[in-house]
């Protein structure tokens, strides 16, 4: 009896409605003919629908169609639409994620030059733990009027640069649209400041705007390999002394997925990144997690002195979101032994995400950006090599504010990925690894990246690192600083209970000038310093 009753239960009700409703109509097609016009429209539909149930009822992939036949498709719709109906109807200023809306409106509306203030004072909830301020002077500073630029390249560095304090951090082509790199690169050279190319190599779009570029040499070593993927010195050295080419930066990790290579499947390597990257065509791409051209910290130092000399004496450095404390540490060995520094090093939090990363890798592994941050600032200073090594940050920089408190723990500039994305449109549909981006920005589709237009683009590009940069000068200005090097972790707290406060300076305190070489006895860095050594990554036993 229960068997019997099954097709009229909540469960099967609308496979059975729509049964009924199609034998009717089909019934009344072809016992009135004169009707059968009216009801064939009707009459597919609920076919339509009818076929779909019993399709529901047979296939195995998913239980809950096969218990709830044609019903059980709304959840898959609504799952489908979730995200745009949470951004767009639930989420609050301060939600969103990873970048809340009040930070992608500010993006926004400073690429666009609209007006970015606010009224009726701040939503951040002022007492609850974990927020962050900065201190304001009673006696502020006029606000400068300069630029805010750094020069990069130590002593041995014939060719230094002289770069903004803010600069697009690596993203490859391959993972951006032909017309993001164009947008992002021309915004770049009307702003005068730099793009980094990601490891996807030296496009002819990054070419063809003509700004300033940092190119990244992954494990890859796409644009400068041989046929079997190792380095090749002479293609190397032929595209990095291009003019445009202003510093040559290795890359061990990235934030978003520290340790982890990556494969492009032989499908997707169309004659186009088959050239840029020198890979061939009909085989896989593949990006190891480690290099070949070094394996010990000795051999790294090696190595980055060899890309400095075959640039013609540009800066050169390295790239790392940091994992192990004593593999840093072994780096900072090695620089003792050899006598070889790197020019700079760019930090990568594990908050950065314009990579496609595992949830595992994306979530839990990886240190974050200020934390790596001040430990790589203070491990140059326990070296005494901090004065002739600059330091860059990524990680989640949108605002004035995440520049100063970076650059207030130990960077000395900063890079940012998608607060550059989202000034040429993006909208963080999170969508980006699907190569359906709806803004044209992650996708290789020409229908859907010609919705990115070039000329607009790159102005707002343009605006909103100037936006941002003037932004920057008035915070520090209010700060009592000509310049926002002048910052330190004394001039920034946090709120660590809803009762207790603490200055940055309690929270990343700093080495002495050679510490390290002398001994510590700071918990961060002792045991950590005792396992680390020059002449391999391995931690000592």
């Amino acid at each position: 009896m229960d068997t019997l009753m099954l097709p009229f239960t909540p469960r099967f009700i609308v496979l059975t409605i729509c049964s009924v409703v199609t034998v009717l109509l089909l019934g009344i097609g072809i016992v009135d003919h004169k009707a059968f016009d009216i009801v064939l429209l009707p009459l597919v539909v609920f076919g339509a629908l009818t076929a779909l149930g019993f399709r529901d009822l047979i296939q195995k992939r998913h239980a809950v169609l096969r218990n709830y036949p044609i019903s059980a498709h709304i959840r898959f719709l609504l799952e489908e639409i979730r995200p745009e109906m949470r951004q767009y109807f639930f989420e609050s200023e301060k939600d969103g994620k990873p970048f809340s809306r009040d930070i992608r409106a500010v993006v926004y509306q400073r690429a666009k030059m609209d007006l970015d203030k606010r009224p009726f004072g701040t939503q951040n909830d002022v007492y609850q733990e974990g927020y962050e301020w900065m201190h304001h002077s009673m006696a502020p500073k006029p606000m400068a009027s300069e630029k805010f630029r750094l020069t990069i390249g130590g002593p041995d560095c014939t060719r230094p640069y002289s770069a903004s304090i803010f600069n697009i951090s690596a993203m490859s082509f391959g993972a951006l649209s032909p017309n993001a790199v164009r947008a992002l690169n021309g915004g770049a050279k009307k702003g005068d400041f730099a793009q980094d190319t990601g490891e996807g190599g030296f496009s002819p779009y990054h070419r063809e705007m003509g700004g300033d570029i940092i190119w990244e040499i992954g494990s890859g070593y796409f644009g400068c390999r041989t046929a079997d993927g190792n380095f090749d010195p002479e293609k190397f050295e032929k595209l990095a002394t291009i003019d445009q080419i202003r510093m040559v930066e290795l890359k061990l990790s990235q934030g978003a997925k520290p340790g982890h290579g990556g494969v492009l499947p032989a499908a997707k390597v169309s004659q186009e990144i088959s050239e840029i990257r020198g890979v061939p065509m009909g085989k896989d791409c593949i990006s190891p997690p480690y290099h070949k051209a070094f394996s010990t910290p000795v051999g790294m130092m090696q190595f980055i002195a060899e890309m400095r000399r075959l640039s013609g004496g540009k800066p050169a450095g390295f790239k790392l979101c940091v994992g192990h404390p004593w593999e840093f540490l072994s780096i900072c060995k090695a620089m003792l032994a050899t006598g070889i520094y790197p020019d700079f090093i760019v930090v990568d939090g594990n908050e950065g995400g314009t990579g496609a990363a595992p949830l595992e890798f994306m979530d839990n592994l990886g240190m974050p950006m200020r934390e790596g941050v001040n430990f790589v600032h203070n491990a140059l200073i326990g070296i005494n090599a901090r004065d002739r090594i600059k330091i860059g940050a990524a990680g989640k920089i949108a605002t004035a504010f995440d520049i100063a408190r970076a650059m207030a723990i130990g960077a000395d500039w900063c890079n940012a990925a998608r607060a550059f994305m989202f000034s040429i449109g993006c909208i963080q549909s999170l969508s980006c690894h699907t190569d359906r981006c709806p803004t044209g920005v992650t996708t290789q589709d020409p229908t859907r990246y010609r919705a990115l237009v070039i000329p607009d683009k790159l102005e707002r590009v343009c605006n909103y690192h100037h936006a941002t940069l003037h932004a920057l000068a008035e915070l520090t200005a209010a700060g009592g600083f000509m310049h926002p090097d002048e910052m330190k972790p004394v001039h920034f707290s946090r709120r660590v209970s809803g009762v207790e406060v603490m200055s940055f300076d309690k929270l990343y305190p700093s080495l002495r000038p050679g510490e390290l070489i002398n001994g510590t006895e700071d918990p961060r860095f002792k045991r950590a310093w005792a396992l680390a050594q020059a002449e391999t990554f391995a931690a000592a036993g």
